[in-house]
């Protein structure tokens, strides 16, 4: 493609070269500069890609987009200059890739909380409605049955633009994002259009180094989703859901237990039965219904409510909201895993200490005959961590089984003895399983009827990462293993 293409919705200066320039591909990484491609100088928090610009010539990249000038001989390279890189790569990367956006229902998330598990139920229920989606967030780019790993949340531009093209070489007509306020603020999301945002909540979260400097910042790169959509969707029961409309563009409903709201829930209940934990509400206004949610705690209804609000202003029926929603289930978030016996078994990705005291709170309140947390935790990060969350297990698990979670460099036991630590802070009792797979079957092994069993830490993982190396281990795998070992049939 020629550069002048790629540049048509970009505001810029030709320092150097040609824009009749033929392009390959778009690089920002100076790693994958290969013979052709345009390089993009992304300034980050730690490193500046103009300080890599020289290897983009030596490589034979055929332009470079900047927005210093640069101090070296670009010979008869391309040279653009433009006021923000970063926010270019998106409008480039979108003519690069032919505005997938444009042929697709884009639907983008944002909120401290609740944006992963909204991604799920959006996608089960259109799902069940047959229409196929892809996503991209938290648990990478997920196209039909592949996963492609992502570093953050909200990827950079050009992957995303890139995901949108394959999933609709893969039959795709939806895509639902996590649009994370770094997403936001570093414009990964610009250059689309989507056709409905929505606001989950606002709490306390990434302030500072490099990330937010204050929660104004923070609270204002979040309302940018609001400005980039047709149609937002709101919990009016955040006490900031009028601040995150400041500059909207955005025509907007709203959700919540209020009854100002146009999907309003009411008489919420928790469901519980030997595997299976959810929620149980009335939503009235917009539309009426009764809705189960196979996810468990009351907080669980806010996140149904804001797909149940999206989903019903796509025009899907409620036969089909209220089957998604009683069938979802989002990978290592309190997900059960199906076992024989009258116990509930589940993997989640708590692996702190404030994340281990929101999953077993909103347990608690499910009455378990015994509430047992098996878990361990990283090595190679600071031993508070770890004294944390030994207190906050000991404090509300009945049980808690202690084990290995990607100890990296360091001894198993070592990280063990920190947790106890935290653990003799308390009358808690536990018990010591250094393998992770030993501990799951000591868990499944030792089950009583009506006992709620976390396996903490892992979550989506599918790996333990001991000494530099990654081994693959998936503990659903393990659990499956674990049964057959024990001779216990489904």
């Amino acid at each position: 493609m020629k550069l002048k293409d790629l540049l048509k919705t970009v505001k810029y200066e030709l320092i150097n070269g040609n824009i009749d320039t033929q392009v390959s591909d778009i690089v920002y990484d100076s790693r994958k500069i290969t013979e052709g491609a345009m390089f993009v100088c992304l300034k980050g928090y730690n490193s500046d890609g103009h300080s890599y610009a020289d290897q983009a010539v030596e490589k034979g990249a055929s332009a470079i987009l900047i927005s210093d000038d640069l101090d070296i001989d670009t010979k008869n390279l391309a040279v653009i200059k433009v006021e923000d890189t970063r926010e270019a790569l998106a409008y480039i990367s979108a003519e690069f890739f032919s505005n997938p956006a444009k042929e697709l229902t884009t639907i983008a998330i944002t909120g401290t909380k609740g944006k992963t598990t909204t991604v799920a139920m959006i996608k089960r229920i259109l799902e069940i409605k047959g229409i196929k989606s892809g996503t991209i967030g938290t648990l990478g780019i997920i196209v039909g049955d592949k996963t492609i790993p992502t570093n953050n949340t909200t990827p950079e531009s050009y992957e995303i633009q890139k995901a949108m093209r394959q999933m609709i070489g893969e039959g795709c007509k939806a895509m639902i994002i996590e649009a994370s306020s770094i997403g936001l603020k570093w414009h990964r999301v610009d250059a689309i259009d989507f056709n409905y945002g929505i606001f989950t909540n606002f709490s306390h979260d990434h302030i500072g180094g490099a990330e937010h400097k204050d929660m104004d910042e923070y609270l204002e790169c979040k309302a940018m989703l609001f400005k980039k959509c047709k149609i937002g969707l709101i919990n009016r029961d955040d006490e900031k859901w009028q601040d995150i409309l400041k500059g909207a563009t955005c025509e907007y409903k709203t959700y919540g237990f209020s009854k100002d709201a146009d999907y309003i829930a009411s008489d919420d209940e928790l469901l519980s039965t030997p595997g299976f934990l959810g929620a149980r509400f009335k939503l009235s206004g917009l539309r009426e219904m009764s809705i189960d949610v196979a996810i468990p705690g009351h907080f669980s209804v806010y996140n149904a409510l804001s797909a149940i609000s999206v989903c019903a202003e796509m025009g899907i029926e409620n036969e089909y909201i209220a089957e998604g929603l009683k069938t979802v289930a989002v990978k290592g978030r309190v997900e059960i895993v199906p076992v024989p016996g009258k116990y509930t078994l589940l993997i989640d990705y708590a692996h702190n200490a404030l994340s281990m005291e929101n999953v077993l709170t909103t347990l608690r309140q499910y009455n378990p005959n015994r509430l047992i947390t098996m878990f361990g935790a990283g090595g190679n990060r600071p031993k508070v961590r770890r004294y944390e969350m030994g207190e906050t297990s000991g404090r509300l698990s009945d049980l808690s089984v202690i084990t290995e979670d990607n100890s990296r460099f360091e001894d198993v036991m070592d990280i063990i003895e920190d947790i106890e630590v935290g653990l003799a802070k308390t009358d808690g009792k536990y018990v010591v399983v250094p393998n992770r797979k030993d501990a799951i079957k000591y868990c499944i092994e030792n089950a009583q009827n009506g006992d709620i069993i976390v396996l903490a830490g892992k979550g989506h993982e599918d790996y333990q990462e001991i000494k530099g190396v990654k081994y693959h281990m998936d503990e659903r795998e393990l659990i499956a293993e674990c049964l057959d070992e024990l001779k216990i049939k489904n």
